[in-house]
């Protein structure tokens, strides 16, 4: 995925999230749809995503929340306990590894959709172009010696904006962008690496399990006509 589209993302994410209610065309013109256990699901009239016969998931992308990096630091209590762009690199490629690890798994579940790393020729591939942006934890780990222990009540939230587009011609054919805040403990709890990567793994899970759900409804319903 581009810088230019990554951008997209996160001004679009930052749109629909930040409205009271979400718009029912977009700029690009896909129009809202219900029925779908996505906050928002978006898809341009007259797209048919159950004609393609292969799949294509590109690697999931990630990006924090804008200033998170700062704000983490603000209260830092010493140099030993702030967070450098190495920490910020190494989550965001555990959280793209794990997002992609999620959505395969999902579509590789039997019946298995036909996933392909490079398209063949035709016009029969819809590529999958996750991305998780407004990434937001509470209480990341610092790789440091310090010892030290953080406690909060959610883990943070993050949002998940995936495009679905056609692999012929690159057209937006459908976007799904969903909100997600981790369980809130109502006391504080100690938070971790490891509590941390359990709950957004879980919401990973979840937002894979609902786009096979989906795409599973997609098809009955084409099968059905």
């Amino acid at each position: 995925m581009s810088r230019l589209t990554i951008t997209g993302l996160l001004l679009a994410s930052t749109v629909l999230v930040g409205c009271v209610s979400a718009p029912q065309v977009t700029d690009d013109g896909l129009a809202r749809v219900d029925g779908f256990r996505f906050a928002d699901v978006y898809v341009r009239p007259g797209a048919d995503l159950s004609h393609y016969q292969h799949l294509e998931v590109t690697d999931c992308q990630v990006a924090f929340r804008k200033n998170w990096l700062r704000d983490q630091n603000r209260d830092s209590r010493s140099v030993s306990t702030r967070l450098r762009q190495d920490d910020v690199d190494r989550i965001r490629s555990e959280v793209g590894t794990a997002c992609n690890t999620e959505f395969r798994a999902a579509l590789e579940k039997a019946p298995a959709y036909p996933l392909v790393d490079v398209p063949p020729e035709g016009e029969d591939t819809l590529i999958l172009q996750p991305a998780i942006v407004n990434l937001d934890i509470n209480a990341p780990d610092v790789q440091s010696a310090a010892r030290m222990r953080s406690y909060t009540t959610s883990a943070g939230e993050m949002t998940l904006v995936l495009e679905m587009v056609d692999g012929a011609t690159g057209e937006v054919q459908a976007r799904i962008v969903d909100r997600r805040r981790g369980v809130d403990q109502g006391t504080l709890q100690w938070t971790s690496s490891v509590t941390n990567r359990a709950e957004f793994n879980r919401t990973l899970k979840r937002w894979a399990d609902l786009l096979r759900d989906g795409l599973d409804r997609v098809r009955a319903g084409s099968d059905a006509a």
